[in-house]
């Protein structure tokens, strides 16, 4: 009690202006720190707008934003263990290059025996520039010759210092790592920065305007974003019921409203009217693509 006490004192009197001098006001204080100090006091402990958080993590905040960078946790933000695609370093050429193909991925963590043993991981770059372009590379093949470094990071991290991490260590990826020393997840330098500023369509993304395609008759792949009421009227089928359509407008909002949660990537959500959504690609806080069966379409084999 003594020692707080004291401190408390010293701040308190350390803080107030000295002589006759005037003590500069929030708003003179808020427009000398300019842009970049916003920035930078965002990733700062002691940045009166940001103070430090309790033990206990608060909700993850629904909109991005700078304060996110203080507030959010690794936890957060990471995708789960089982939605990991990895490879294992004995893989062959081959097999390397159908996963990037499969998966559409430029990073792929590399792992002996089990996941929870990585080695590093694997860009694609690596890969075109020793056995592509008519390159058959020297020797045996090998993924341990191109593995790169990773960071290994706990789930309680700020996501601002592990963005740090990322940017002082060039390092775009990172596997998150439990309390007994196992995977636990993994998140990517695109992970933290749309937490900033909102979502980032990849070059592979569908294009503006065109949310859905259709792969064979009554099967599209649409995105789940896709205005639900425009989708419907494409099939020529109702989705959801009068009372439903007045509170979702997307594909994604009407499979989350019905099983009442982010469902995993490969999960099949099947209708009470027989169609099925099969989740392509999805991270913890949402779902990012659907493939749609309609009744009496096979899946594919």
């Amino acid at each position: 009690m003594g020692q707080a006490a004291d401190g408390a004192t010293t701040a308190a009197a350390s803080a107030a202006p000295s002589g006759g001098e005037e003590a500069e006001s929030p708003q003179e204080a808020g427009a000398s720190r300019g842009f970049f100090g916003r920035i930078i006091g965002a990733l700062t402990p002691s940045d009166p707008e940001f103070p430090m958080q309790p033990a206990v993590a608060p909700p993850v905040p629904a909109l991005p934003g700078l304060g996110n960078l203080r507030r959010m946790r690794v936890g957060d933000v990471a995708i789960p263990k089982v939605e990991i695609v990895a490879v294992p370093v004995t893989i062959n050429r081959d097999e390397l290059v159908e996963v990037f193909r499969e998966q559409g991925f430029s990073r792929l963590p590399v792992f002996k025996d089990t996941l929870d043993t990585p080695l590093g991981l694997v860009h694609l770059k690596d890969l075109a520039l020793e056995y592509g372009f008519g390159n058959a590379g020297t020797g045996r093949f090998s993924v341990r010759k191109m593995l790169r470094p990773m960071l290994y990071v706990p789930p309680s991290m700020p996501i601002g210092v592990l963005l740090q991490k990322m940017q002082a260590q060039r390092i775009h990826m990172a596997l998150v790592i439990d309390e007994y020393g196992g995977v636990d997840g993994l998140v990517t330098l695109e992970d933290l920065i749309e937490q900033v500023i909102g979502e980032i369509e990849d070059e592979h993304d569908e294009a503006e305007g065109g949310f859905w395609s259709q792969e064979k008759p009554g099967q599209y792949l649409v995105q789940a974003r896709a205005p639900l009421a425009e989708f419907e009227a494409e099939i020529g089928m109702g989705l959801a019921d009068a009372e439903e359509n007045q509170d979702i407008d997307s594909l994604g909002g009407l499979v989350f409203m019905q099983i009442g949660r982010v469902p995993a990537r490969g999960e099949v959500i099947v209708m009470e009217n027989g169609v099925e959504f099969e989740v392509i690609d999805a991270d913890p806080r949402r779902i990012k693509r659907l493939r749609v069966r309609l009744p009496g379409v096979a899946p594919a084999e």
